[in-house]
């Protein structure tokens, strides 16, 4: 479509003759941008062509919103997906010279190049549509500090306005990036290489890594290996550090190996029981730790590998007390811990009751946190996963595969699932939550499931036939990431072949 810009330009330029004309004095720039009031109060500059729109090839272009992930304010549509970046020029050109979003960058209060904190009045807060709205709490991902709720997702992003707005007036938090803690600088982090297939795509698929340049499914093996896009969309702001620090795994000279001696050496399969990941046998024996060094080298090496509980420190981990009868002899007798430091024998009687001895063995480094999937149905019926999520140990359960009336966390993300064993586990055996069961490999052993009473509607979807479920109306397993309401009834045959099969049941039955 041919460019708004030059005639903007010629309409503000023409106004400032008009307005020099009939002012003594005032001389009317010849050269110097025009500036357009924005949302809010905020200037934006006219210089509109600064800004790579893209192309309208989004599923979503020309429907009167803007569904580029760039951009932010009244004029953007309710679900912004990374898929859309640049996708959408002329709904979002439009919108942003109306002055209803802005770039997501904008928001840092610059003007001009001068660098001014915004005032409440600058700031578009947006509505209270959150369904954690008026709950004292700021939710709105924009924002941090303590008036910010503890866990903030996209989805509440300009929908928790009077909360928000009265705790930026309060002080108590600030636009992302406006003052407060400095992230990481990229000088501080390890990027690796671009070794993923999917290196130099434009998105960053390193999963130590959150935000809107992010790509929509990231997978452990593409650890520290897309460095070229997340460097730039790390300098550029786009995504942050997961927990704010260097994401650096355990260096491989810093982990003892041991020996090949185990029956299962040699195998192509990590056969240690200190490591955890795809890499790793399906049987996992105490007696082969240390004793299957060339597998588990290459397998770490490969990135299919992690050391349980790596990256975590003592402070992340909730000892417990000393109540334990083996309690300061020594060795640590808490059977969520494995390595040279922990007693041969291990009784979940003392679980989190031995803490003097297995902080210092695990400062010592001759303990990890275990997998603790040994729960009450057996390691081979649940899998709880390890506690390497930033809620882990608050007390409350974070994996999303939970549910029940108290003891699960506001929120709950796709991230936290099979992170947060030690509270999940505590609750289960309390009987305060229990395992959803779309969750439970009884449920799916149990199938096929009669699906007759379902209407799955039809395959008109854009995603339909992909071997996902993209239909909202379902969760579990085998949905896809990303659920649009759009694609209710639309994609019949993927839903109900995971229906039957126990990957996926409908919400609330």
């Amino acid at each position: 479509m041919p460019s708004a810009i030059p005639l903007l330009r010629g309409a503000l330029v023409g106004l400032s003759l008009v307005f020099a004309a009939a002012t003594p004095g005032f001389a009317a720039p010849a050269t110097e941008p025009a500036v357009l009031p924005g949302p809010s109060g905020a200037l934006l500059l006219a210089q509109l062509d600064d800004i790579d729109f893209g192309d309208d090839s989004s599923q979503w272009a020309n429907d009167g919103e803007c569904d580029d992930p760039r951009f932010t304010g009244s004029g953007a549509a309710a679900e912004l997906v990374d898929a859309d970046l640049m996708k959408d020029a002329t709904d979002c050109q439009q919108a942003y010279e109306a002055g209803t979003v802005t770039l997501v960058e904008d928001d840092s209060g610059e003007t001009g190049g001068k660098e001014t904190a915004p005032e409440a009045a600058d700031i578009d807060f947006g509505d209270d549509s959150s369904q954690w709205a008026n709950d004292g709490e700021c939710d709105d991902p924009r924002f941090t500090g303590p008036g910010a709720a503890a866990e903030l997702v996209e989805a509440d992003r300009m929908k928790d306005a009077t909360d928000c707005r009265q705790a930026f007036e309060a002080g108590t938090v600030t636009l992302a990036g406006e003052g407060g803690d400095e992230p990481a600088d990229a000088a501080d982090i390890d990027f690796g290489d671009d070794s993923s297939r999917w290196a130099n795509d434009g998105e960053c698929d390193d999963p130590r890594f959150a935000g809107v340049g992010m790509a929509s499914e990231l997978l452990a093996e593409d650890e520290g290996k897309d460095a070229t896009d997340c460097r730039a969309l790390f300098e550029a702001g786009s995504i942050t550090l997961k927990g704010g620090n260097g994401g650096a795994a355990t260096g491989i000279d810093d982990i003892d190996f041991g020996d090949d001696s185990s029956d299962w050496a040699n195998d192509g399969e990590c056969d240690d029981p200190r490591f955890t990941g795809p890499g790793t046998a399906t049987t996992l024996l105490d007696e082969d730790e240390r004793r299957d060094a060339t597998d588990c080298r290459e397998a770490y090496e490969a990135g299919t590998i992690t050391l349980k509980g790596e990256g975590a420190s003592a402070d992340d981990i909730d000892f417990g007390d000393d109540s334990s009868q083996w309690a300061n002899d020594g060795e640590c007798d808490d059977p969520r811990f494995t390595g040279p430091g922990a007693a041969a024998e291990l009784l979940d009687s003392d679980r989190m009751k031995d803490a003097t001895d297995c902080r210092a063995a695990f400062e010592a480094g001759t303990v990890t946190l275990a997998d603790d999937s040994s729960g009450p149905s057996g390691p081979t019926e649940f899998d709880y996963g390890d506690d390497s999520s930033t809620y882990a140990n608050d007390g409350e359960c974070d994996d999303p595969r939970f549910a029940g009336s108290t003891g699960m966390a506001k929120k709950l993300l796709v991230e936290d699932e099979m992170r947060d064993a030690t509270d999940c586990r505590a609750l289960v055996d309390a009987g305060e939550i229990e395992i959803r069961k779309v969750y439970d490999p009884a449920y799916a052993a149990a199938g096929p499931h009669d699906s007759s009473h379902v209407d799955f509607g039809d395959d008109s979807s854009t995603y339909a036939n992909d071997g996902e479920c993209d239909d909202p109306r379902f969760e579990g397993p085998g949905t896809a990431t990303t659920l649009l309401d759009s694609d209710e009834l639309r994609d019949a045959a993927d839903c109900r072949e995971a229906y039957e099969a126990g990957t996926v049941v409908l919400i609330g039955e």
